[in-house]
């Protein structure tokens, strides 16, 4: 139902992005199709691509060099596609129709392993294991993102009273923080021991959806009314300032006790185009909203590597907050103004921050960009053959 695109050449440059949101795949792909190596004309080397970077397009995945942003494979893959690291330094995770599949994006090939199952949604890096939800199903699976190669590694699984769109988490010492609800209504979190015994729960959140992990393994889970902050051992509810006020993606840093998320107040609109964003101390219990002055996207968060909040703003800026006061410290200029489409499938800018640099994607250019977060400098750009629209990369867990 979609078309492939042709690999053609790609400038040569350097960039990368974070984050969670759950998938409804409208196609799906086989289970390892053929690569297509681009650029052979340059004389890119066959080799393993160094941090490489990945990036969704409508038919298949671009697979680039992270430090030349030279396009290093083309590998078609239909349907609505979505891309998150899987935590090691080789892999990031595919989310098609018929679940989770491996990319070995250093060797530039799907591996042929898959978690299968519908629905595949959040995947979460946290204390050395990587946690798949499967909404279809209501699976959690957790694995070694080491143990990642050709051969599907060992994982445990553990499932939900019901299939639902959720998020899971394991903590350092095993135990599980995951959502609990139906297809028809979401409704809070249990925690569970690592013997899967359920220690404690909360069922004030309505429309819980997403999850970030701050500095002392606090866990903050989004509510349509606030957040959940699972901390030492106790789930505290954290309200909003407004009546509905509703909080679905967070970026959490190990650098900061206080997490990053969206703010929607408007239960009835169609698509609503915010323009604050909620700030969420995980040691006081307490919401900060911060008026950016521009609406922003759910691919728009991120955080900076001493724990800034990094929010891309429709007016084409990086505005870069400072947890602890709330105030907008730097702009980055990056992009011409752009609007948030209806359907939350099509292709936006989207953010994805690795170290110090801040990867940028421009689907209406066809371009990547990268930008020093400290500077703002412009590090390079490339262009690519068709819009890109998820962007993702490796990134190693601590």
């Amino acid at each position: 139902m979609k078309h492939v695109a042709r690999p053609r050449n790609a400038a040569a440059v350097a960039v990368l992005l974070a984050v969670s949101v759950a998938l409804t795949a409208c196609g799906g792909g086989d289970g390892e199709p053929a690569a297509k190596t681009a650029d052979k004309a340059s004389g890119s080397p066959a080799g393993q691509v160094a941090d490489p970077i990945v990036t969704t397009y409508d038919g298949g995945l671009y697979v680039l060099d992270g430090t030349t942003l030279k396009l290093a494979e083309d590998i078609p893959l239909e349907g609505f596609n979505r891309v998150n690291p899987a935590g090691s330094d080789r892999h990031v995770m595919v989310s098609t129709t018929t679940g989770f599949q491996v990319l070995d994006a250093a060797n530039r090939k799907l591996t042929g392993v898959e978690f299968e199952g519908s629905k595949p949604g959040h995947v979460v890096r946290h204390a050395g294991r990587t946690i798949l939800f499967t909404d279809g199903t209501g699976v959690v699976t957790v694995f070694d993102p080491e143990d990642l190669g050709d051969t599907k590694p060992r994982a445990e699984t553990y499932t939900s009273a019901a299939p639902h769109h959720g998020v899971a988490i394991q903590l350092a010492d095993g135990r599980l923080v995951t959502t609990l609800g139906t297809e028809e209504k979401r409704v809070g979190i249990a925690v569970l021991d690592k013997n899967r015994k359920e220690i404690t729960r909360s069922e004030e959140c309505p429309g819980v959806h997403g999850e970030a992990a701050a500095q002392g393994e606090a866990v903050v889970i989004g509510c349509e009314d606030g957040v959940l902050v699972y901390k030492d051992g106790t789930i505290k509810k954290v309200k909003s300032p407004t009546e509905y006020g509703r909080v679905g993606n967070q970026a959490g840093s190990e650098e900061s006790t206080v997490v990053l998320g969206d703010y929607k107040k408007d239960k009835d609109a169609e698509l609503e185009r915010p323009e604050q964003v909620s700030l969420i101390d995980t040691e006081t219990g307490r919401m900060r909203l911060v008026d950016i002055g521009t609406s922003y996207t759910f691919r728009s968060l991120a955080r900076g590597p001493h724990g800034e909040a990094l929010v891309l703003g429709t007016d084409g800026r990086i505005h870069v907050i400072d947890p602890a006061t709330g105030k907008v410290t730097r702009k980055i200029s990056v992009l011409d103004a752009w609007q948030e489409p209806l359907d939350w499938q099509q292709p936006r800018p989207a953010l994805f921050v690795r170290d110090h640099t801040a990867y940028v994607s421009d689907p209406s250019g066809k371009r990547l960009l990268a930008v020093d977060i400290e500077s703002g400098r412009q590090l390079a750009s490339a262009e690519l053959p068709e819009a890109p629209n998820e962007l993702s990369g490796v990134v190693k867990q601590h």
